[in-house]
């Protein structure tokens, strides 16, 4: 029998997602500019590679994968940049819903350096800025847009009337008055949801949303995600604010 043929290829990228298995191997998945990658460590909690394939790591990886295997296994990986700050409370959960946010979205295999890009600049965000809770709100939207799916805003979701003003508790769109069950957006809310991805996220930065009024931004993002793309476990466990908007119960 011949020798046992298999691949090998270099990546740099961001780990999103992180398993340790009984066995004591990790399974992780990078975000990089070519799509998402997913690997196996073997033996990673004991080995020296554990520290670097933390999750938020920056790292250039090996990997190798036989014709039998599903999943590359890493053989080398090299730590290029870290966040340590994001380890700290107010900072974690938003990183983590990132993370997750961007695994959800974006399919294994998938070309998208601009994905790539935009992850690593919320991350970025999240770790220094003063509000990252914002950071987190407006880049989510950010990568929704750059994904293609983006919540419509110029017509009532139900009945199709121009310029709605409410929110849409079931898919999270927008409803107009006549459809509505929930109390109308704010001003301040109103202009985010219809400016959000057209606008650069300078200029969303600049203009941010009361504390007050996240909530409900926070829903919406919610349930269209939810019916769009598919459940983001992180959202009500990880976001530090009482998601229900104002008006909800009853």
């Amino acid at each position: 029998m011949g020798a046992v043929k298999y691949r090998t290829a270099n990546r740099s990228g961001i780990v999103i997602r992180r398993r340790v298995l009984p066995s004591g191997d990790i399974i992780v998945t990078l975000l990089t500019p070519q799509g998402k990658l997913k690997a196996i460590a073997r033996g990673g909690v004991r080995g020296p590679l554990a520290s670097r394939l933390n999750l938020f790591h920056h790292v250039g990886v090996q990997t190798y994968q036989t014709p039998q295997s599903d999943l590359a296994t890493v053989r080398q990986a090299v730590l290029e940049g870290a966040l340590p700050t994001l380890a700290e409370p107010e900072r974690h959960p938003f990183a983590h819903l990132m993370a997750e946010f961007a695994d959800a979205l974006f399919q294994e295999g998938e070309f998208s350096e601009q994905a790539f890009d935009l992850f690593a600049a919320a991350l970025r965000g999240v770790a220094r800025q003063s509000d990252p809770e914002w950071v987190a709100l407006v880049m989510s939207y950010k990568l929704l847009g750059l994904a293609g799916i983006v919540p419509q805003t110029a017509r009532c979701a139900r009945c199709g009337a121009p310029d709605p003003e409410y929110p849409d508790p079931v898919g999270g769109q927008m409803l107009c008055a006549a459809c509505a069950s929930l109390p109308v957006y704010p001003p301040q809310s109103l202009d985010f949801l219809r400016g959000v991805v057209r606008r650069t996220v300078r200029a969303n930065m600049d203009a941010p949303v009361p504390l007050s009024e996240r909530p409900a931004l926070w829903r919406a993002l919610e349930r269209f995600v939810t019916v769009q793309v598919g459940g983001v476990h992180s959202w009500r466990q990880l976001v530090p604010s009482e998601l229900e908007p104002a008006g909800a119960a009853g």
